[in-house]
């Protein structure tokens, strides 16, 4: 019998202070999906959020209904419904003998990584049965050229020899950019991948010009991190959001594990500890 998963993935910041390059991203399965769905919109409009919700738009008068969505969420992850994945570099590791087509597409040469390595799809198929995967991308940040030439490599994914292997088969018509405003999931996605890039390039520390003190807005956020990083304790206690997730020799755990984060680390580097914090 055939299965089929959904993958939304999105991204955030390209430079930070000390990690860069976020890309984060759910996988849920087409029986669940609706369920997921109607259980993150009723939540929403139970707190009367009408409109999308997203990480930009955190202040403290909407903080408790942020925290209502996220605690359903992560009942969600919790549950192995849909499965979470962040990926970001740090900007001590920095990448030798790259090219100028390094630098002009390091941005879809990381989302091809984050979308082929992330949820150990190599590990998802044991048993062999067809299985399709349908993936639907917050709109991307460049020209419809760079973008189209993307989506065509993520759909020839099915054709390399591991994903022939194991069955796993991406239709053309099945890979689409999307406007999160009308999915709730990837909103979702936008929320967690603010949070974890919020705090680990400090942001949680930043203050207006010439204040003593922090902006309200950015002490809800931090509120809201904190309870986000409750939430991925509870599934694993003392999580570090800044290091790749062990698996304790068991590789079936980057499939299996509900949640995790990875942290992108060039195959040849130099060390710049200038990018690190004190």
């Amino acid at each position: 019998m055939s299965k089929e998963y959904i993958i939304y993935a999105d991204e955030s910041v390209v430079r930070g202070r000390y990690y860069s390059n976020f890309y984060g991203g759910l996988l849920v399965s087409s029986e669940h999906l609706l369920q997921t769905i109607e259980r993150l919109i009723n939540v929403k409009l139970n707190h009367n959020l009408y409109q999308e919700i997203k990480w930009q738009k955190v202040t403290v008068n909407y903080l408790d209904k942020y925290k209502a969505v996220m605690d359903e969420f992560f009942d969600l992850v919790e549950n192995d419904l849909i499965k979470v994945r962040i990926m970001f570099t740090q900007n001590r590791y920095e990448a030798l003998a790259l090219d100028q087509y390094h630098y002009e597409y390091e941005y879809f040469l990381l989302y091809y990584q984050f979308i082929k390595h992330a949820f150990g799809l190599k590990y998802s198929n044991p048993n062999r049965a067809p299985l399709k995967l349908r993936i639907y991308f917050d709109r991307l940040p460049d020209t419809k050229e760079k973008s189209a030439q993307f989506i065509s490599h993520i759909s020839s994914l099915e054709k390399s020899s591991q994903f022939r292997r194991l069955r796993i088969f991406i239709p053309d018509n099945q890979i689409a950019e999307v406007k999160s405003h009308n999915h709730v999931l990837l909103q979702c996605v936008d929320i967690v991948l603010g949070a974890i890039q919020f705090r680990l390039n400090d942001l949680h520390k930043i203050k207006p010009v010439g204040s003593r003190t922090r902006g309200k807005r950015t002490i809800a956020k931090k509120k809201l991190y904190k309870f986000i990083n409750q939430r991925i304790r509870k599934i694993y206690p003392n999580f570090n959001i800044g290091i790749t997730k062990g698996t304790k020799g068991d590789v079936q755990a980057y499939w299996n594990h509900p949640y995790r984060h990875w942290l992108f680390i060039p195959n040849t580097f130099r060390k710049n500890d200038a990018n690190t914090k004190k």
